[in-house]
């Protein structure tokens, strides 16, 4: 289930309906401001998340935020309904762990909102 490629189109419509993710190349994407320990304590939950339904995000932690990128490897690296069914799962755990929208526009290059 949702190891097919989708479409430009499909992509669009899909990301107009996961708020914070964007298109990157053949991958979605989507920063969250957190500080260090809690991106750490947020990720151990997304990857229990992930390993129950067998699909990963590559996760970069840094001391102020932590970046998803989901791509699906068996689709020939491109997005599928899997990668969005996750995105929605991440969205969901961030919010738990009151991670903040990462996004440009605060004075600090790259975020706005505060960091918790």
């Amino acid at each position: 289930m949702g190891k097919h490629p989708l479409s430009d189109e499909e992509i669009a419509t899909k990301l107009a309906g996961s708020p914070g993710w964007v298109r990157e190349g053949d991958a979605i994407t989507r920063t969250f401001g957190i500080r260090y320990h809690g991106g750490v304590a947020m990720i151990v939950n997304i990857a229990d998340a992930q390993r129950l339904i067998g699909h990963h995000a590559d996760i970069d932690l840094r001391w102020d935020h932590v970046r998803f990128r989901i791509t699906t490897h068996d689709a020939g690296h491109r997005p599928t309904t899997a990668d969005f069914d996750l995105a929605a799962r991440i969205d969901r755990i961030a919010t738990a762990h009151e991670a903040q929208a990462h996004n440009s526009g605060s004075g600090r290059p790259g975020c706005s909102g505060s960091i918790r």
